[in-house]
């Protein structure tokens, strides 16, 4: 192809085959990529990809004193996710029918697994 034709038509000298190559392989890992690194995030103070036993606030309530615990998960691995993390079911599970406070942990690896765990302290 002459030179100067070429750089006319924006100076591409790769085949065609090449280009559709690529664009096949952005199709098929862009996607991929979106549904591997946001399918088993953690909530946490401190977002990171990866996270060990981070310890953070949720609320306060009117009880005076914090002898009972309650604890409640949630978990999920790249695609899927189950668990009840509620402030109610933690309540619920430690027995407890006025809250004092509320805090939470989280661990995250790499988005790949991820685990909620809320914690509730009250009477």
């Amino acid at each position: 192809m002459d030179r100067h034709l070429l750089l006319q038509r924006g100076g591409k000298d790769e085949p065609p085959e090449k280009g559709k190559s690529m664009l096949k392989s952005l199709v098929l890992v862009l996607p991929c990529a979106a549904l591997i690194t946001g399918c088993a995030l953690g909530h946490g103070p401190v977002v990171a990809p990866v996270t060990f036993n981070m310890k953070g606030p949720v609320s306060a309530g009117p009880a005076v004193t914090s002898p009972k615990v309650g604890r409640a998960e949630a978990w999920g691995i790249v695609l899927f996710a189950t668990g009840d993390a509620s402030i109610s079911a933690a309540a619920s599970n430690g027995g407890i029918t006025k809250i004092h406070h509320v805090d939470h942990e989280t661990m995250n690896i790499l988005g790949i697994y991820a685990k909620y765990t809320t914690i509730v302290y009250g009477e």
